[in-house]
């Protein structure tokens, strides 16, 4: 008579066990189980490399911020610093030619160029001006910008044409200083003032030779500038040399 084999209870997962060579045991876990450890240990894998990645461009962008933010800071530094020293030169200069002392109020500023009791020497160049008229050569006044008892920052000393600019402090001069000092204070030397200059057009102008295209009346005086003033004279060349001499 055969022996009935005991059925096995439905649920119940079965074990292989084998006998290590210790004397021991050795439970074989379920593959399903070993499975889903795999998968779940890959699962945590691949989100700390994508928290590592939101972590890095976290601070690559952060630090992108961060080096716009210090540029900003420091241009805006710097123009402000600009600003403010300018402003602060501006005001100066502006301080110095209000609290200058007025010599003789008969030669008060002119263009906030001012009649000193004698000469400045901390700012001292030269410039050359030749005028012709209608063709002919016009004699800058000798001793233009200069009084009795004070001399102006713009002054001539002799005909040449030769202006010097001796003033206390630098600061932009331009020839129409120079013609309003002549014009307003000392018009009753030689021919007198050609109001001619008083107007913009009909004038070539050349500033050491070339052509200049601007209004003369604002262009700077500069140490050994030549500048060459024609009124309907067309056949007039341009300076290019001069003797300066020990000027």
């Amino acid at each position: 008579m055969s022996k009935r084999k005991a059925p096995q209870a439905s649920g119940i997962i079965r074990r292989t066990v084998e006998t290590s060579r210790n004397g021991g045991t050795r439970v074989e876990a379920p593959k399903s189980s070993l499975k889903e450890a795999r998968e779940e240990r890959r699962r945590q894998a691949q989100l700390r490399r994508e928290r590592a990645q939101r972590r890095a461009k976290l601070r690559t962008r952060l630090l992108s911020v961060g080096v716009v933010v210090l540029f900003c800071l420091l241009l805006g530094g710097g123009g402000y610093f600009l600003i403010r020293a300018g402003a602060q030169g501006q005001t100066q200069n502006q301080t110095q030619t209000q609290n200058h002392p007025l010599v003789d109020a008969a030669y008060p500023p002119v263009d906030q160029v001012y009649c000193d009791a004698s000469e400045q020497v901390a700012v001292h160049y030269h410039a050359h001006l030749s005028l012709y008229i209608d063709g002919q050569p016009v004699q800058i006044p000798a001793n233009t910008g200069i009084a009795s008892d004070c001399i102006y920052w713009l002054h001539t000393h002799d005909t040449t044409g030769v202006i010097h600019i001796e003033a206390p402090q630098n600061q932009r001069f331009t020839l129409g200083q120079f013609f309003d000092i002549w014009k307003n204070e000392f018009s009753q030397l030689g021919e007198g003032f050609p109001s001619q200059l008083d107007q913009s057009v009909g004038w070539t102008v050349y500033v050491n030779g070339q052509p200049y295209h601007g209004d003369f009346h604002t262009l700077q005086l500069q140490a050994h500038e030549l500048i060459t003033l024609a009124y309907n004279s067309p056949s007039v060349q341009p300076d290019t040399v001069y003797n300066w001499g020990s000027l």
